[in-house]
């Protein structure tokens, strides 16, 4: 069965952190995760928005891309503005977020295409085991 695709564009505010965050939550829990994982899903879609925002600038919107599959769940933010040399200063919140995208997903990448960028990270449903 193919993933079910979720669609989200917002104004990249920070007023519309609770949207992107609740509905990937939201979703994480659809499918079945655990408390932790979906607190894990909705920490990363919060470091993957203020990501785009500081990509994006106040007067921009945000688009993500949610993709709901039987193993797990798939975001992605973009296109976004790749960063100039000049945006030194920038880039440390940049590395934060990556620090905190790579503690909590499964799967976090960041794809350059020239004047963009795609921020991709994944999040997979826990196999329990017998102990």
């Amino acid at each position: 069965m193919s993933p079910d695709r979720v669609t989200l564009t917002v104004p990249a505010r920070g007023e519309y952190a609770k949207t992107v965050r609740m509905t990937a939550a939201e979703l994480a829990s659809r499918i079945g995760m655990s408390y932790d994982d979906v607190d894990d899903v909705r920490m990363a879609a919060e470091e993957a928005f203020v990501f785009a925002c500081s990509r994006a600038g106040s007067d921009g919107e945000v688009t993500f891309v949610m993709d709901v599959g039987d193993n797990g769940l798939t975001i992605a933010a973009g296109p976004l503005p790749e960063r100039s040399e000049l945006d030194v200063d920038e880039e440390s919140g940049d590395r934060y977020a990556a620090f905190i995208l790579e503690a909590v997903c499964d799967e976090f990448e960041i794809r350059s295409s020239g004047e963009t960028c795609t921020l991709t990270l994944a999040k997979y449903l826990s196999v329990a085991t017998e102990g």
